[in-house]
């Protein structure tokens, strides 16, 4: 890298733009969407797909509501003619989707594509030359005018094969390629100079598709450049303007939400980013922002899972697991603080009835999973780093255990402890066993054998509970009487010399429903050192899951 001063790189200039409306405008519209996986995304790809991906890929963006695909440059290469021909011959079509097929201004181009859409019912003719002062000097060595005619005499030989598709829809569209580099004042003279030939009208506009070939500067300066076209344009109740950016400078996105505050009326990019170099536009996230907004975005994204998972068979590319939405870490917390926030957040939806139509608002989550198709078992994770909230989480969502609230304390410090000893993630089911472990299966120095419980004779409404323990290794029989059974026990206790505790806590609840139902209960126990220790017990029988938890906080305690 060079040292300052940087010489070998210059900053881009501004648009002269002073009364820039897009800064005080808000989305409130949804766009044109348009894929460009199987064109873009594939011809990005290490290993093209063949007919049979591209099939697959196309019948999933049709299932997400998609009604323009790019399916290709069929006059380039003959597997992509054959996979055009595929569609339309094999009516693999759904009615109201245009193929789109991209071709650049040339005669025998322009012909095989209008070929390869002989038969469908919408489509679109995406011609695109490139006008950027880099590429007219350094690709073309052609001036303004001979690359303008360039276009212009590519849509008059799109007019003159229309004749070839009388059954079909026809709508142009005309890409300035590499209009990020290009001086917007000949991009939309050139632009005006297509649309003169074409000839559009308000029923059946021309899509001006205005590409940021390659991301260059900030989006703001994007956002410029495509309200100062609109502003400037002739005749813009004729023209649909379309954005495809890509993410070179890692604001593709930013790019793409501002250019449709800036006027833009349609959108091209791929699912998860898919595309050359950093990629392009995601689809996936631009959509889902909005749909996060309040804003239905007219694609349905209910099974983020499954999308992804086609996605990443059929172009063998996969989706980082921080990527907005899909990746696999993007609804967890592995932080205390925000486990323990996004508990209260999901308890007190679910108090207040967790409606559907109820705003959502729970911290750290900006969009409800389930809206995805995905689980809640996924959103908290637990390591070295993780709270008592998100291990008490865990155990409610995945085991039904409703823990006290000062029992997180000492359950959070055995997990903590043990992922940091073994310097991994633990799953639900280690979390489990660790609870296990600590609260349900202590039996040193105390351990019950049997009970059993009867009516006084006394009919003083207290009960007796005769028991048989084992306390330190030797086996005894204890019995005594209370107001219940867990009173009972403890006086049991008491008169065998066994007792040296005050209870503080009492909770119970049930897990399951029906017949499988459980009964979980903890209590709290506290020495004359003032020390203080949960206990556990789990069982079928509300009256023995008590005794179990007496015991458990019992060896927990001493």
């Amino acid at each position: 890298m060079q040292s300052h001063p940087i010489t070998k790189y210059r900053p881009w200039g501004t648009i002269d733009l002073p009364n820039r409306q897009w800064p005080s405008r808000t989305i409130d519209r949804i766009p044109h969407w348009c894929s460009v996986d199987l064109r873009d995304g594939n011809q990005a790809l290490p290993i093209p797909m063949g007919v049979k991906e591209k099939l697959e890929l196309f019948n999933l963006l049709c299932e997400i509501g998609f009604k323009q695909i790019e399916i290709g440059f069929p006059s380039a290469a003959q597997t992509e003619f054959e996979f055009a021909r595929k569609l339309i011959d094999s009516k693999l079509v759904p009615d109201g989707v245009a193929l789109q097929v991209l071709t650049q201004a040339r005669e025998h181009l322009i012909k095989r594509s209008f070929e390869s859409l002989q038969g469908t019912q919408k489509a679109i003719l995406h011609l695109y030359n490139s006008t950027s002062p880099l590429q007219r000097r350094v690709t073309f060595g052609k001036s303004k005018e001979e690359i303008k005619n360039i276009a212009v005499d590519g849509v008059k030989l799109v007019k003159k094969f229309l004749s070839e598709l009388p059954d079909t829809e026809v709508q142009l569209e005309y890409s300035p390629e590499s209009f990020s580099d290009t001086e917007v004042e000949y991009s939309l003279e050139v632009c005006e100079a297509v649309m003169e030939i074409w000839e559009p009208t308000e029923q059946n506009p021309i899509i001006l598709n205005l590409p940021a070939t390659v991301e260059l500067f900030t989006p703001n300066v994007h956002a410029d450049q495509i309200e100062w076209f609109c502003t400037n344009m002739k005749e813009r109740n004729k023209a649909i303007i379309s954005l495809h950016t890509h993410n070179d400078r890692g604001t593709g996105t930013a790019a793409t939400e501002l250019g449709l505050l800036a006027g833009a009326d349609r959108v091209e990019g791929t699912l998860f980013g898919n595309g050359e170099r950093t990629g392009n536009l995601d689809i996936v996230t631009v959509a889902l922002n909005m749909y996060a907004q309040g804003l239905y975005p007219a694609l349905n994204f209910e099974n983020l899972d499954h999308i992804r998972e086609v996605y990443e068979r059929t172009t063998g590319m996969s989706v980082h697991e921080r990527h907005p939405y899909a990746g696999d870490l993007v609804f967890t917390a592995f932080s205390g603080s925000h486990q323990d926030a996004i508990k209260k957040g999901m308890d007190l939806r679910e108090n207040e009835g967790n409606s559907n139509d109820s705003h959502w608002q729970v911290p750290y989550l900006s969009i409800d999973p389930r809206d995805l198709g995905r689980s809640y078992e996924a959103i908290i994770r637990i390591n070295s780093q993780s709270g008592k909230g998100g291990v008490a989480y865990i155990l409610s969502r995945e085991f039904g255990l409703d823990l006290p609230k000062k029992m997180h304390i000492e359950i959070g410090e055995f997990v903590n402890e043990k992922a940091d000893a073994e310097s991994k993630e633990l799953d639900a089911q280690d979390v489990f066993q660790i609870f296990q472990n600590e609260f349900l299966n202590r039996i040193e120095p105390l351990s019950l054998i049997s009970y059993s419980t009867s009516e006084s004779p006394q009919n003083d409404e207290s009960l007796i509970i005769s028991s048989k323990i084992i306390y330190q290794g030797k086996e005894i029989d204890i019995k005594g009487s209370g107001n219940g059974p867990i009173n009972a026990f403890v006086q049991a206790l008491d008169q065998n010399g066994l007792k040296n505790f005050k209870l503080t806590d009492y909770r119970q609840h049930s897990i399951g429903e029906g017949s499988a139902t459980r009964s979980a209960t903890y209590i709290q126990l506290k020495n004359n050192s003032g020390l203080a220790k949960y206990g556990c017990g789990i069982d079928s029988s509300i009256e023995k899951s008590g005794i179990l938890a007496l015991v458990s906080a019992i060896n927990r305690l001493f």
